[in-house]
């Protein structure tokens, strides 16, 4: 895992990839913090953050794009199956090194803080609780990615998808005001997303029949919950994508409120999708 790790860490470095998301991420820290609480002199530096989460809309795409597609598109993979590792070891390298590269602008920007002390007074809790979350919304957002570069055949289909992922997933609470909240309309939408995962069962099983049977299941399950529970329906699928997005989980650190459930969400979410990564991986080694 530690070869990996750092045969990874040297691809970002030895290229401009890692030198760009981090002069981007700091360029765009820098110039709201010049904005926000030197010229109009407010003291949270949390405002900071919430301006610049804008960037891991690009940045995750730009990291992770060849992560794992590059990899397969040059036939390199083969050499990472050959390793006497098992994949989950392999994935975790690969998601160290992201880590890492995201981990270090973060850490630079956790001097900002003590910096505008010298210039007024700053909660400091309620700032390095905004680094934390934005630190951790991001390392999601990397297993995400990840995960969708694992199942592409090149970096800039996985860039592509993953670019498109990432907008969803920033504008999901405002995407979902326009479903109306009315039980059908939910039940439909909540259908929609079923298919969605059936889609992703196939990724990665590359089994139609029993990616099928999923989207049936899911799809019959809604159903028969409409038929005898319509009530339960209503505004579901606003709500619940209110509940499941990932930005959106940022507010309460951002608002300085170190969210315990947020920290849970934040993990579990990552350890879904690295596993996902993990699975996509196993699949292929064993059907090529």
């Amino acid at each position: 895992m530690k070869a990996v790790f750092l045969r990874e860490i040297k691809s970002y470095y030895t290229t401009i990839t890692g030198f760009l998301f981090a002069a981007f991420l700091l360029l765009f820290a820098g110039i709201y913090t010049m904005a926000y609480n030197l010229s109009a002199g407010y003291p949270n530096f949390e405002y900071v953050l919430s301006a610049i989460t804008i960037i891991y809309l690009i940045g995750v795409p730009i990291l992770t794009m060849r992560a794992m597609a590059e990899e397969k598109k040059q036939k390199t993979d083969q050499l990472l199956y050959s390793l006497p590792l098992p994949i989950y070891k392999v994935v975790t390298g690969k998601y160290l090194a992201l880590l890492s590269v995201l981990a270090a602008p973060v850490a630079i920007m956790c001097a900002y803080p003590l910096i505008l002390t010298m210039f007024g007074d700053v909660y400091l809790p309620s700032a390095y609780c905004a680094i934390i979350g934005f630190f951790l919304m991001g390392a999601t957002l990397l297993a995400i990615g990840l995960f969708i570069s694992s199942v592409t055949e090149n970096q800039i289909t996985s860039a592509v998808i993953c670019l498109i992922t990432m907008l969803l997933l920033y504008f999901m609470t405002a995407l979902s005001s326009f479903v109306p909240s009315d039980a059908s309309s939910s039940v439909l939408a909540l259908m929609i997303l079923a298919v969605a995962f059936a889609v992703v069962f196939y990724l990665l099983t590359h089994n139609s029949i029993v990616a099928m049977i999923v989207a049936l299941a899911l799809a019959g399950g809604l159903f028969a919950g409409y038929t005898f529970m319509p009530s339960a329906f209503e505004g579901l699928f606003p709500d619940m994508m209110s509940a499941i997005s990932v930005f959106d989980r940022f507010e309460d650190f951002s608002g300085g409120v170190f969210n315990i459930a947020g920290v849970v969400y934040y993990i579990s979410v990552t350890a879904v999708f690295l596993f996902m990564t993990v699975q996509s991986m196993e699949k292929r080694r064993y059907g090529a």
